[in-house]
């Protein structure tokens, strides 16, 4: 009966059952190599299949191949249980609560290994909104294919024999650059509401259009994220950002209205006129960087997508009289306090983010020895960083981060120059106060010389 309704709502034959038979294509037809394989993958496939067990590489890897790109990363999923995995590869360990994996270490790479999952049964194992909770059910190839999210996940890949296997038709939806539910969409983000920011990334990332009929339930299941664990979520949130395509990502989120709650930048940074094309930016930077294959930080990409909010807290408590440098204080931990009433962000990111805000007005103080002290600071070059994305998106002036650009690139000699040409009118001003204060029985000439203002 759920067989045929599955066929009858998709339009085509849907395998659910255990023993579903799948579509095998062979090196002909989907054109991917055992070689193409990471060496640790290959390798853990065919020590599990020499001990009589079915083992394949599995989801976005085959996936990734398929559409021409580089997998970052390999899985894969096996017959044999998490203690059998076990006793086969001395390097590795058993990890996980609500459904057990082995990790198997080669050298520096990592293969996550996952036994076959069983399809739930009934209501079993979920709470009142239909989210899984308990998943340490092993079952039968079939079953976990028909268990995956989108068909172009369900795809396994046997690298012995160079073949496909596919039971929910993701070669075709590939092919088509389409990305379809396996099942019943509404069930499935109920089951677990991730899926709906899942759809959102993959669809962004790789160039997917949502199927009508994976996309309408979202509109009305949308609230079903706020069950989900706050570190789950954040984790699937910074995946989305570092993503290489979060522009699009961020874009296909507003669009499909899953944004709202998340992060304030989702809600009204990139609506703020001052801050939003900074946000913008930050996003578009990260993209290239990670296009580039370059290191990116998720603090410094947070504390941008954060600016606006703490920018203007910062104003609201300047305008009320409070000295800048604590109104900015005041401001950093406002807006990161509001930002965990809705998605907390880990405090271990809450150090660098601070930082990179409190060394903005910094850059704006090039007299005496600040320029020097500055230039040394450790974080340095992520906070110039920041101020230049924020100069190039109208957010800060840019004849001041043109200066710092020669600044730090200058020789003694010329930073000498520059901080003359820099400092000649305010050096003069010191002189007449000194000379007034003098007058006024202010220190003798030759005592101690006023400190410098503290940065």
């Amino acid at each position: 009966m759920i067989k045929r309704y599955i066929d009858k709502l998709f339009g085509r034959k849907a395998a659910s059952g255990k023993d579903a038979k799948p579509v095998i294509y062979g090196p002909d037809k989907h054109g991917i190599r055992r070689d193409a394989i990471s060496k640790c993958a290959r390798r853990t496939c065919e020590d599990l299949q020499r001990a009589g067990h079915a083992a394949f590489v599995v989801g976005g890897a085959v996936r990734d191949h398929l559409l021409g790109h580089t997998p970052k990363d390999y899985d894969v999923a096996t017959s044999a249980t998490p203690e059998e995995v076990r006793s086969i590869f001395r390097r590795s360990r058993i990890i996980g609560r609500r459904f057990q994996i082995v990790h198997v270490l080669c050298g520096q790479d990592v293969v996550e290994v996952s036994t076959f999952r069983a399809l739930l049964d009934g209501e079993a194992g979920t709470d009142e909104h239909g989210r899984v909770l308990s998943d340490n059910v092993f079952g039968t190839q079939a079953e976990d294919a028909t268990r995956r999210d989108f068909t172009v996940n369900a795809l396994f890949f046997d690298p012995v024999k160079e073949e496909v296997w596919d039971y929910h038709h993701g070669v075709k939806d590939i092919n088509a650059k389409r990305l379809v539910m396996i099942g019943d969409a509404a069930q499935r983000y109920r089951e677990d509401p991730v899926r709906m920011l899942r759809a959102a990334r993959l669809a962004a990332k790789l160039g997917l259009t949502i199927d009508a009929k994976t996309e309408a339930p979202i509109h009305a299941h949308k609230h079903l994220i706020q069950n989900v664990p706050q570190s789950r979520l954040f984790e699937e949130i910074l995946k989305l950002l570092l993503s290489g395509n979060a522009v699009a990502c961020t874009k296909l989120l507003r669009k499909l209205e899953l944004h709202h709650g998340l992060l304030p930048l989702l809600d009204d940074a990139l609506e703020d006129k001052g801050t939003g094309p900074f946000a913008l930016a930050a996003l578009k930077a990260t993209d290239d960087r990670l296009r580039e294959d370059k290191s990116v930080s998720p603090a410094f990409l947070l504390a941008a997508l954060l600016w606006g909010r703490v920018e203007r807290e910062l104003r609201k408590h300047e305008d009320a009289g409070q000295p800048s440098i604590p109104a900015l204080h005041t401001a950093m931990h406002e807006a990161l306090d509001a930002q965990r009433e809705s998605l907390a962000i880990p405090r271990r990111f809450d150090a660098t983010m601070k930082e990179l805000w409190l060394l903005q007005p910094r850059f704006l103080q090039r007299g005496g020895q600040r320029p020097y002290r500055l230039l040394e600071h450790p974080r340095f070059r992520a906070a110039y960083d920041f101020f230049e994305l924020r100069a190039q998106s109208g957010n800060a002036p840019m004849d001041i981060a043109q200066w710092w650009d020669r600044f730090q690139h200058a020789n003694a000699d010329e930073r000498e120059e520059m901080m003359v040409e820099d400092e000649a009118g305010p050096k003069k001003k010191r002189r007449r106060r000194r000379g007034k204060r003098k007058e006024e029985g202010g220190p003798p000439e030759g005592g101690a010389p006023p400190q410098d203002d503290a940065s």
